[in-house]
């Protein structure tokens, strides 16, 4: 795993122009956050509603709408998608044949496995392909809710699958330069393979989100005047666009099954210690979970 801080540097412009195809909250952070530091000389958004897109340029969030992604890759140095998963692969490679030599796609999606392999052959020589995966977002939609500073002092996953035993100059220049965005937007970035991604975003993404949801479905309607900050904080990430997350539990089912099966684990220990009246064994599984949580260090964006 190579971890590399955010960079401290003078922020001088690193691309021309950004397409960001899929101007929501994770898009339009991206956006502002790169023309808010001068990463960029201009930003292009892409999507198919004309005028969602003209109302997030009347914003100053992008300052080009373009529907057409092929118009918007031919202008574009850097093109992230952060479109829903199932999306992506399509969408790259359809870009990726109207893109100038040296282009550089990625994307902000939360699984890589089937993605990176999908897009690991097949592109133009001249353009790369790296998956990236910034770990900050919200359960809110849309543009309206972006911030430039959504990024700051969060972990950003790259995932770059090599088909050679060793990178060619072009595909370490642009691994180096895609790693050097994150970091002047505020990340710090980790280099992890994409089996590795999913395995660990399964245990800390994935699996809250399902947990989220299970535990809001358990909620009787008549109880529901009683729910209070305990229940809206730990279900809150069940507010989630179910056509986001249902592409994503499908893709990473593999590794979200068995995150479910140590998570049923832990549950019927929880069970076995209340079934037999066990004070000792609630309070060693209380405490143990106390440390876990009290070790995780998560910078919070305000609402």
């Amino acid at each position: 795993m190579n971890q590399t801080a955010p960079l401290e540097s003078p922020m001088s412009p690193l691309f021309d122009t950004l397409a960001i195809v899929g101007v929501g909250l994770l898009g339009g952070s991206v956006a502002r956050a790169a023309k808010q530091r001068g990463l960029v000389r201009r930003v292009i958004g892409v999507g198919r509603n004309a005028a969602r897109l003209e109302a997030a340029r009347s914003a100053e969030v992008i300052d080009l709408a373009e529907t057409s992604l092929a118009a918007a890759a031919s202008q574009s140095d850097l093109v992230i998608f952060a479109t829903p998963v199932d999306h992506i692969a399509l969408g790259v490679r359809e870009t990726a044949a109207a893109c100038r030599p040296g282009t550089i796609l990625t994307d902000v999606g939360s699984t890589k496995g089937q993605l990176c392999r999908e897009l690991s052959t097949g592109l133009p020589d001249a353009v790369t392909f790296i998956g990236s995966h910034p770990l900050a977002g919200s359960e809110k939609q849309g543009w309206e809710h972006s911030l430039a500073d959504l990024f700051d002092g969060r972990v950003c996953v790259v995932t770059p699958v090599d088909t050679q035993s060793a990178r060619t100059p072009q595909r370490s220049d642009a691994i180096a330069r895609l790693t050097t965005f994150w970091q002047r937007i505020g990340m710090t970035v980790i280099e992890l393979s994409p089996e590795a991604h999913d395995r660990a975003l399964a245990q800390t993404s994935h699996l809250p989100h399902v947990v989220a949801s299970a535990l809001a479905r358990t909620l009787e309607e008549s109880n529901r005047p009683f729910a209070a900050t305990g229940f809206a904080d730990t279900t809150r990430i069940a507010a989630g666009d179910p056509n986001v997350w249902v592409p994503i539990l499908l893709d990473n089912s593999a590794a979200i099954l068995a995150s479910l099966e140590d998570y049923s684990k832990q549950l019927q220990s929880f069970r076995d210690a209340l079934t037999s009246r066990d004070a000792e064994a609630l309070r060693r599984l209380w405490e143990h979970g106390k440390a876990i949580r009290d070790s995780i260090r998560i910078r919070r964006v305000a609402d």
